[in-house]
């Protein structure tokens, strides 16, 4: 019950609710504050427009740890879980466990709702009563008990500890864990080592720590960038390093890239896993770290180009950005060997129809 690409997948699940939340209210933050708004503190004085959406963005983001813990419990154990599940989380958000108590949370009382539907047994006249009462009720007493007294509080003490040791980093150290953080998210081009950085980024920003997102997005862009780059010191010094379905597939990776959408540099990765690897982490590293030595951090989890105007220091970040892309450009061209003779004679060869018999 408890297998590693099962948890995996309850996670991605949860993740694919969240994740128009997260966009959304980023997006309503980057606007709030792009206009001059701020957070309302007090609803009967005059507010305007713009502290209204800045305001919305920030309830949006305080309800993450309830849809995390709310979907991570509802993909373990459909719907009995749900409500649950959505307590846990909001239980995480006043004891200060945040995205992570929440998550954790989520598991807890969905495999324990999991096992409750198994075990419980009522008269005939009473099973209506079981998804929509009786498991609720007894998964919410018992793992909110769990959560108020046993498990929130180490998890509160970790999120503190972090918080702090993040907040007090200085020099060399915030380049490492920003180089760290940068390699992390371009690894595997949107794969599982991705989305560990993506949700450590994500739980930060619930604690006000901004910076690991701008790293997150600025990493995203950095492979289908920096493998664009090598693409043009290609063209510019002529030695080929692409086939020309490479170069088809550069062609929607670049425009892909712009929206924050790694997944485009998969094929060519595929091609020269090694090389491409090492170049796109190694570019997102320099790149990741520079950001955190520069204190740029983002309010938006994702969005790409379009998110830059909201960055703390958008020019900064667009140094990063560049200089990283241009880091994994030069590493791929010096590494990438030149395409042979049958990939860069063909793309693709049409299916000839004729040789197809129907007996």
């Amino acid at each position: 019950m408890f297998k590693k690409l099962e948890l995996k997948k309850h996670a991605l699940t949860a993740i694919s609710y969240m994740l128009p939340l997260v966009v959304a209210s980023g997006l309503l933050i980057a606007i709030g504050n792009l206009t001059g708004g701020g957070v309302i503190e007090d609803y009967s004085a005059p507010y305007t427009w713009s502290d209204a959406l800045t305001s919305l963005g920030v309830m949006g983001m305080g309800l993450l740890p309830p849809f995390i813990a709310g979907y991570v419990s509802y993909s373990i154990a459909d719907r009995p879980g749900l409500a649950p599940g959505f307590l846990m989380g909001c239980i995480a958000k006043e004891i200060g466990a945040g995205f992570l108590g929440g998550m954790l949370g989520g598991y807890l009382v969905g495999y324990f709702v999991l096992w409750l539907k198994h075990v419980i047994r009522v008269p005939k006249w009473a099973e209506g009563l079981v998804p929509m009462m009786i498991i609720p009720l007894i998964a919410s007493l018992v793992c909110g008990l769990l959560m108020f007294f046993v498990i929130g509080v180490p998890i509160v003490w970790l999120t503190n500890w972090l918080t702090e040791f993040l907040i007090g980093m200085q020099g060399a150290s915030r380049f490492v864990f920003g180089a760290i953080m940068g390699a992390m998210a371009s690894s595997d081009f949107g794969g599982p080592i991705n989305k560990v950085a993506s949700l450590f980024a994500d739980g930060l920003l619930l604690e006000g720590i901004q910076q690991p997102e701008a790293i997150k997005v600025c990493a995203s862009m950095v492979p289908p960038f920096g493998v664009s780059f090598c693409w043009l010191l290609s063209k510019i010094f002529h030695k080929p390093k692409f086939s020309q379905a490479e170069e088809d597939n550069i062609a929607v990776a670049f425009p892909m890239g712009l929206c924050m959408i790694t997944e485009g540099v998969i094929p060519i990765a595929m091609n020269d896993i090694v090389r491409v690897v090492v170049s796109c982490c190694t570019g997102a590293a320099v790149a990741g770290g520079l950001l955190m030595t520069w204190n740029v951090g983002s309010p938006v989890p994702s969005g790409g180009v379009f998110v830059i105007p909201a960055m703390s220091n958008p020019l900064l970040f667009t140094a990063a950005l560049l200089i990283g892309s241009a880091i994994t450009g030069i590493v791929l061209f010096l590494l990438k060997k030149k395409p042979s003779e049958a990939e860069t004679e063909e793309v693709e060869e049409e299916m000839d129809l004729s040789d197809i018999h129907i007996d």
